[in-house]
């Protein structure tokens, strides 16, 4: 597939793009997330970098890398990458209806200077085909649940919490794509702030948003997640278990400076109780369709860092 263009700062200050997928076997605790970056320092001509993680709960633990390279990676579904002795290929096809989603709640928020991180999910629910080897083990993809992501800015939150889920049981259709950040303006961090959206019975709820602050409770920690998010017409109370065995570590570099860890687990077990004015809560769960990824910058999470530095 052809490169996508890059977006670069007008300004010559820094800023970072990604471009990503996570997919999830619907029959076993199979899964990857495979993401095409783009990290510019303040001044300095675009890195890139591609990455790969493939889960095999049955097997072991994740198996991941990353490569670095002196330019813009090339777009995410079909590539390979090599580094550190550890290899990884893929040619993947998605395919699905579902609208894309915005998680800003207004167009102009993707063209401000603030929020500093902008996202989307060009597609929020996706059906995979294809294969991915890692580390010398083809795995054939069919069927596979999941999505694609798309996210951009001049800053990483100071604290960011992002969930996809799918493969509920009681609900085959249903999925979950939230983001929750905390973000330092000055010396201070705001509070939790929640977007995203919950389909569910054909309808897509708004989750979250400025408005909704109050109405937003965060426990993140590495391996757990426990989270109450309010929206128009749906509040989604949230319970995640990633074990951290079945969890990797990158180190993420921020455009200007500094670092945050990024925690991700793509086999997650996900709970949710929907609650829904004139009608009776709804429990819904998935043994291990959740995308659960955290951003810290604390280093005693246990959880082994990738030995993958960022630019």
């Amino acid at each position: 597939m052809a490169r996508r263009k890059v977006r670069r700062s007008p300004d010559g200050s820094g800023r970072y793009e990604s471009h990503y997928l996570r997919a999830v076997d619907p029959e076993r605790p199979r899964g990857a997330w495979i993401r095409h970056t783009l990290h510019q320092r303040p001044g300095e001509e675009p890195t890139g970098a591609l990455w790969c993680t493939v889960w095999d709960a049955e097997a072991g633990p994740p198996y991941a890398v990353k490569q670095s390279l002196p330019g813009p990676p090339p777009a995410p579904f079909s590539a390979s990458a090599r580094a550190l002795g550890r290899t990884a290929a893929w040619e993947l096809t998605a395919a699905g209806d579902e609208p894309g989603l915005r998680h800003l709640p207004r167009r102009w928020m993707y063209r401000a200077p603030l929020p500093r991180t902008k996202l989307e999910s060009p597609r929020p629910d996706a059906v995979f085909a294809g294969w991915i080897e890692a580390g010398g083990r083809r795995t054939e993809v069919a069927g596979w649940r999941g999505m694609t992501g798309h996210n951009w800015g001049s800053e990483h939150a100071e604290r960011w919490v992002w969930l996809h889920a799918v493969g509920f049981a009681e609900a085959p259709e249903t999925w979950l794509d939230v983001a929750v950040g905390r973000v330092r303006v000055g010396s201070r961090v705001t509070p939790w702030v929640a977007n995203g959206a919950l389909s569910l019975d054909g309808r897509r709820y708004a989750l979250g948003g400025l408005g909704r602050v109050r109405a937003t409770a965060v426990d993140a920690r590495p391996g757990a997640l426990r989270a109450i998010v309010g929206g128009a017409g749906a509040v989604v109370r949230v319970e995640v278990a990633a074990p951290l065995d079945q969890t990797v570590a990158f180190e993420y570099s921020d455009p200007g400076g500094g670092t945050h860890n990024a925690l991700n687990c793509s086999i997650a077990e996900v709970h949710l109780r929907v609650e829904r004015p004139g009608r009776p809560a709804l429990e819904l769960a998935t043994a291990f369709g959740g995308a659960y990824e955290l951003g810290l910058r604390e280093r005693d999470h246990g959880v082994p860092v990738q030995p993958f530095p960022d630019p």
